[in-house]
């Protein structure tokens, strides 16, 4: 059985890390703590980055990391591309809603859901490949990218770089693939700023809902705890937006804006017509 934690056995390193994420006095208190858990914990958005390249080979290095992420049945349907030309990162800030740190950032990674690349060996080795029109492969391709990613964002910042996702890569599916020469079955799931970040831009931890609103035992509950963990993070998010220069709207009015219907979606409201556009004939 494990020991139970107590006042003596908490790592303070990781104490502080988990309150600093959650902003909670119940934050929990761990007993075993390490160098890794301290970078994923102290993860943040950086929007604002020194204008220098990435050290050499850390591209290849992030890459790398991102490859070791696991992957359905080894299917390996993700592709990422790197953009570094200036004028191809003001084309894709512009159709990403004019965002400044997709313009200025060192590197911008293209995460992609890519069956086109079963497609081509189905069809140069004459093998059947027809279930890649079916919702379970895309999704899986969606799931492999987004898995990549992760694994590339903890790589990236054990290497001192600092990132920001991307999600209006969405907004005009079809423009970005034109951008990025995507072929057939291949669709852009999220961009992925990347640079060195600037220590003098005020980057903190964004707080995370308590653990009682996501942590689930045995069955779903959707009751007055999970309120709780919810209305106490809206305190909390007012006070880091206000600590970030931002308007203290708050996580709920925040949240429940993105939410409130189709002119909230920036264009992703047709989203599955966009797919079909790009040769996704989701079955």
């Amino acid at each position: 059985m494990n020991k139970p934690v107590t006042p003596e056995s908490i790592d303070p390193r990781g104490a502080a890390a988990l309150f600093a994420r959650y902003r909670r006095e119940d934050s929990p208190k761990p007993a075993q703590w390490n160098d890794t858990l301290e970078l994923i914990l102290a993860h943040r958005s950086h929007r604002n980055f020194l204008p220098e390249k990435l050290p050499e080979g850390a591209l290849e290095t992030i890459v790398a990391a991102a490859q070791s992420a696991s992957t359905s049945s080894n299917l390996q349907v993700w592709s990422v591309v790197a953009v570094e030309d200036e004028a191809r990162k003001i084309r894709l800030s512009d159709l990403a809603g004019g965002q400044k740190h997709v313009r200025d950032c060192p590197l911008l990674l293209i995460w992609l859901c890519d069956l086109a690349r079963l497609e081509n060996l189905g069809r140069e080795r004459g093998r059947d490949a027809a279930a890649l029109p079916y919702l379970e492969i895309f999704l899986t391709g969606v799931v492999d990218a987004a898995l990549a990613a992760q694994n590339a964002v903890t790589a990236l910042e054990s290497l001192g770089l600092g990132c920001c996702y991307i999600g209006a890569m969405r907004n005009k599916p079809e423009e970005v693939a034109k951008e990025l020469n995507l072929p057939p079955n291949v669709f852009a799931v999220f961009g992925m700023t990347v640079g060195v970040p600037d220590p003098a831009a005020n980057a903190g931890v964004k707080p995370r809902l308590g653990q009682a609103a996501v942590l689930h035992r045995e069955q779903y509950e959707w009751g007055d705890a999970q309120r709780e963990a919810i209305e106490t993070l809206d305190i909390k998010f007012k006070d880091f937006q206000r600590e970030q220069g931002l308007p203290d709207q708050g996580w709920i009015r925040q949240v429940l804006s993105r939410v409130r219907g189709v002119e909230a979606m920036s264009g992703r409201d047709r989203l599955r017509d966009a797919l079909n556009v790009l040769g996704f004939a989701l079955k």
